[in-house]
């Protein structure tokens, strides 16, 4: 008999233990396309239906090219707040061309961009920069900030703290990215060369987003804006790292800067269904916002722009 002709492409996925990485290796098994968890502990890694799990961490560049071989396709996340991150990932992107990886799809940062205002938009930037030059075949995802982190920039006081301005920024949950992930992984021929914004349906400031949270749940939450060096100390404060409060004032400064200031349709156009609304977000999560005060016990919302 001949060769067997139907042989499938394999997937390497990344991140399978981690927030977006973790949803869309659950979406790819559920679409019954073979994958490679490439996790740093195997006993952490998820049993799914035609997946196989190899070892292999970011500082580690030829266990990497191991773990990789023989899949066509990468989704490749970002290591999560890692020193030297763009260093790692150049090093990981050069052994998985070297065994054969043909297509890299880039979990990166909307405006992404050289001068980016947040470090992550510089830092996804270089690694974008970098994929180009290789030769294989890239798509960049390029999501907003998270729907679902957004209850931990609320504190227990109800306020949601930072140097935001009248910036807005469409806020986009991991669901959604998730599911743009797997529709460009499951026919990755059809995004070839491409950058995706990935975003929520609607651009609000964070005095607008607090608003309409209080009025979603019945709980005080009010915008208090910061200054940059005022919004380093109280994150300090609240036990954040030095790079987790750089990251999250880089943020704020991008929104104040109108960096974030973008609504695409990718979402409904790659997924066919609406991106998720804040609405949307805490019908699917009524407790999420259970640590901020009800309404009457530290004041009430305040209308903003």
């Amino acid at each position: 008999m001949g060769e067997d002709l139907t042989a499938e492409r394999i997937i390497a996925t990344t991140g399978a233990t981690g927030a977006v990485g973790g949803r869309v290796a659950a979406r790819l098994a559920r679409l019954g396309l073979p994958q490679r968890l490439i996790v740093r502990d195997l006993n952490r890694a998820p049993e799914l239906p035609k997946s196989s799990a190899a070892l292999a961490a970011y500082e580690d560049p030829a266990a990497f090219g191991r773990a990789v071989r023989g899949a066509d396709v990468l989704f490749l996340v970002a290591a999560d707040r890692a020193e030297e991150r763009t260093e790692l990932l150049r090093a990981v992107v050069d052994a998985a061309v070297a065994e054969g990886v043909r297509h890299i799809v880039y979990l990166s940062f909307l405006n992404a961009h050289a001068s980016a205002t947040c470090p992550l938009g510089r830092e996804h930037h270089a690694t974008e920069d970098y994929l180009r030059t290789v030769g294989a075949a890239y798509t960049f995802l390029r999501p907003s900030l998270y729907l679902d982190l957004l209850p931990g920039w609320i504190g227990e006081d109800g306020t949601i703290r930072g140097p935001a301005g009248d910036g807005r920024v469409a806020w986009v949950s991991r669901d959604d990215v998730a599911d743009v992930a797997a529709a460009v992984l499951r026919e990755p021929e059809r995004h070839v060369n491409r950058v995706y914004d990935v975003t929520g349906p609607e651009a609000v400031s964070l005095g607008w987003t607090a608003t309409r949270l209080s009025t979603l749940t019945g709980r005080t939450v009010v915008y208090v804006p910061q200054t940059p060096e005022e919004a380093a100390g109280y994150l300090h404060s609240r036990g954040l790292t030095a790079r987790e409060v750089a990251e999250r004032v880089g943020a704020c400064a991008a929104v104040a800067a109108g960096e974030l200031d973008a609504v695409s349709f990718t979402v409904p156009r790659l997924t066919g269904h609406p991106a998720r609304s804040l609405e949307g977000y805490l019908r699917k999560h009524p407790s999420a916002l259970s640590h901020a005060p009800l309404f009457g016990n530290s004041g009430k919302a305040v209308t903003a722009p």
